[in-house]
């Protein structure tokens, strides 16, 4: 009878704390205690059965596609942690023919917004892996959050009552935690943070995102430098004007003719501004506070600031009504082995890394007049090349060997000379474009490495890696000069701010992190993506960051603020690759839905400066327009100095 008693009692006091999961367990361990013990033994075999995970899995996922549509958002949304979960209690069984089959079976459910965990997971083979493996750690030591509104979780307690389904209910109870909001659902555009890891908190990010951000230019960047002769050239302009207007009213007077001679002193002021011709039309640098470097930087050889500063001067000015020529390389015949690509800042150089440990890198001006081609590949007005990789006869490329493992990422500094890459094997190359030889090896990362980005001014660089982890490197140290920690999954995306004192970081734990170069410490967090972040990109002015994910979005960012200044929503699927314009009033995205997408970011970003309150962003970036290839994922994009837009991608035969 006390025994009753305080049965009763706990069931009534987990009733009035509204903990329904555990009094469903109760009730299930109830259940289990009052069989006979036939059906006890019946039940410890049923226990041990492997295929009651594949069928209450099955089951909940009959369920949860049937439900009714306003709710079957909220609910499909517990079904990715119980399938993970489902798979990783098999294997720590020791069910590994069961495991594969049931991972096999339903990982198509998942496929589009957690590919990157789905490969991970995939090399789970023994119940040891589960330990080793940093993902499979994570996963079993912190719980799935799950926001829902209060009749979907009623729904889902329901079925799971009526079902009896202990097996799904243990997995939920053990690694799932619920926000229980009251109203209708939420709406699945607002929803930023569908399935996420306690611990990337809004709060968080509120805390970090208080600190302060220096987003400017560099003092007496070249940009800078530019900038002022650019002024200079205004100022002398306008006093040539106002000469000229005098000398009018004179000649007038007079009779006399000295316009041209008025127009040859104008020109040679200009001249005597930057020592050559300058274009005075508008400027070409946005106007951003300056910022001295935390990091000691080199020098600019004189020739290759004069060549920067010729590129300037002949930029193409971009707006709505003035868009890029675009040239895109297409890689020919990689047999699917091409992982990543990357085109140097003149587009001379285009690099290839591929799945057998390779590096291989074109020169454009020695590709022969065969391998080019007319506008096949984007818009009326692009310019295509066609880049083969077949050895015929004489090798067309110059081939980098030393990676014992895949390349996934390849990067140029900023002056051509210079080649990283990165692997598999946890390492990051340094070659030299000169002499065709690998420098240097660098050993840090523990786990493959996905990304690797030369700082704007070259020497140093950053990486990403799957360790979790992202870290600053110079070119003549062997170690990390800073690593970066605090995302919860891989690190698959690296970029640097402009003015060097920063770096950006996309990570499978679907955040942006802004992260202060001196001292290693997170300074923002951005959270809206609904999936794993792939690709960065900083606006010239260093004010904002466009950020893209696995399912397509775009977003793009105030790094002052850290809000969304506007999403940006348009791709098919994964976005590659971003690239600011020059003079940052286009933004181009490059997307495994084979287009190329130019936006218009000026009139956007002018709505937020000139805004600048606190109530909502600014409108939507409009899509100034598509570039389809005709089957070809965009893997990279630069634009030059000139505001020519380079592009590159893999032929698809499928």
């Amino acid at each position: 009878m006390e025994d009753e008693e305080m049965e009763k009692k706990v069931q009534q006091y987990l009733q009035r704390k509204g903990f329904r999961l555990t009094e469903l367990a109760l009730q299930e361990e109830r259940n289990r205690l009052s069989t006979s013990v036939i059906s006890d033994v019946a039940l410890e075999r049923s226990d041990n059965d492997p295929a009651r995970y594949h069928d209450g899995y099955s089951k909940l996922r009959t369920w949860a596609y049937s439900s009714l549509d306003q709710y079957k958002h909220e609910l499909l949304r517990v079904l990715y942690p119980v399938f993970i979960h489902c798979f990783m209690d098999l294997v720590a069984e020791g069910h590994m023919q069961e495991a594969r089959s049931f991972f096999h079976t339903f990982r198509e459910d998942h496929e589009v917004m957690h590919s990157r965990d789905l490969q991970k997971l995939e090399g789970v083979l023994s119940p040891s892996h589960l330990e080793e493996m940093e993902l499979a750690r994570s996963l079993r030591q912190n719980k799935f959050k799950i926001k829902m509104c209060e009749y979907s979780y009623q729904l889902l307690l329901q079925y799971l009552q009526k079902t009896q389904a202990f097996v799904v209910l243990g997995v939920i109870n053990q690694h799932i935690t619920f926000e229980v909001s009251p109203g209708q659902p939420s709406l699945i555009s607002d929803d930023a943070d569908v399935v996420a890891l306690i611990g990337t908190s809004k709060d968080l990010a509120k805390q970090i995102n208080q600190k302060e951000v220096h987003w400017g230019l560099l003092e007496d960047s070249v940009e800078e430098r530019m900038e002022k002769a650019l002024a200079e050239s205004d100022k002398i302009e306008a006093e040539s004007k106002d000469a000229e207007a005098e000398d009018n009213k004179k000649r007038n007077a007079e009779g006399g003719k000295q316009g041209a001679s008025n127009k040859k002193t104008k020109k040679d002021k200009l001249v005597g501004a930057t020592g050559k011709n300058v274009r005075t039309e508008t400027s070409m640098v946005s106007v951003a506070p300056r910022v001295k470097p935390e990091l000691t930087l080199p020098t600019t050889p004189i020739e290759v600031e004069q060549s920067i500063l010729e590129d300037l001067r002949n930029r193409a000015q971009l707006n709505s009504m003035a868009l890029p020529s675009v040239s895109f390389y297409t890689f020919l015949n990689t047999h699917n082995g091409l992982n990543c690509s990357s085109i140097s800042h003149d587009g001379s150089l285009v690099v290839g890394g591929f799945s057998d440990s390779s590096v291989k890198v074109w020169d454009m001006s020695k590709i022969g007049q065969s391998g080019k081609t007319s506008s096949s590949q984007g818009e009326t007005g692009s310019q295509g090349v066609r880049v083969s990789t077949v050895d015929e006869g004489k090798r067309p490329y110059t081939l980098f060997q030393g990676h014992s493992g895949p390349v996934y990422s390849a990067a140029f500094s900023p002056f051509g000379d210079f080649l990283l890459s990165s692997s598999s094997d946890s390492t990051i190359r340094l070659w030299s474009t000169k002499l065709n030889a690998n420098l240097v090896c660098y050993k840090g990362h523990n786990y493959p490495v996905w990304d690797v980005q030369f700082s704007p001014v070259g020497h140093y660089f950053a990486s990403a890696s799957h360790d979790r982890t992202a870290r600053i490197w110079s070119m003549d140290k062997i170690q990390p000069l800073r690593i970066m920690a605090g995302h919860l999954s891989d690190v698959d995306c690296v970029q640097w701010h402009v003015n060097c004192n920063y770096i950006a970081t996309g990570s499978s734990d679907k955040t942006v992190r802004l992260w202060d170069v001196q001292t290693g410490e997170c300074i923002r967090m951005f959270i809206g993506h609904r999936s794993m972040v792939l690709s960065l990109a900083m606006s010239p002015d260093g004010r904002y960051m466009a950020s893209g994910d696995e399912d397509g979005t775009i977003m793009m960012w105030d790094l002052s603020t850290g809000r969304c200044v506007s999403p940006l929503l348009g791709h098919g699927s994964c976005v590659w690759t971003l690239a600011f314009s020059c003079e940052g009033a286009m933004l181009a995205s490059g997307s495994a839905d084979c287009t190329v997408k130019l936006w218009d970011v000026a009139s956007s970003t002018k709505a937020l400066k000139t805004e600048d309150t606190k109530g909502g962003s600014a409108n939507r970036l409009r899509l100034l327009k598509a570039l389809p290839t005709k089957s070809t994922p965009v893997y990279s994009l630069r634009f030059s100095r000139r505001n020519l837009l380079f592009a590159s991608g893999a032929l698809s035969l499928s």
